[in-house]
């Protein structure tokens, strides 16, 4: 599984993955999966650069903070893909502070 993390600082993460036999990549071509972290709207705005990166049936993982601690919101995030074409598929809470919301190609 080809796997990238973009800007998630969490160490959990690089745990879980190894835990599941996935080493991030530093190429970012046919990504099964990529972990990106948007706390801003010049960060959203680069959703778009990122999806040439994923595979035919790659996922987008936006994690962002949540709660009071939010800087965009939900609804910022699922306009920023639907605006490139991706659809929202699930929604995680990440962590204690971080939420996750995955998107995917419209089929």
């Amino acid at each position: 599984m080809r796997v990238a993390v973009l800007n998630v600082a969490d160490d959990a993460l690089a745990i879980e993955l190894a835990g599941r036999g996935a080493s991030p990549v530093d190429d970012l071509a046919g990504l099964d999966l990529l972990f990106y972290a948007a706390d801003s709207a010049a960060e959203l705005a680069r959703v778009g650069d990122l999806v040439p990166a994923l595979a035919d049936k790659g996922a987008l993982w936006i994690v962002s903070r949540k709660g009071k601690a939010a800087s965009v919101k939900d609804v910022e995030v699922m306009a920023a893909a639907k605006a490139v074409g991706l659809v929202d598929n699930k929604v995680v809470g990440f962590s204690e502070t971080l939420t996750a919301l995955r998107f995917t190609r419209r089929r």
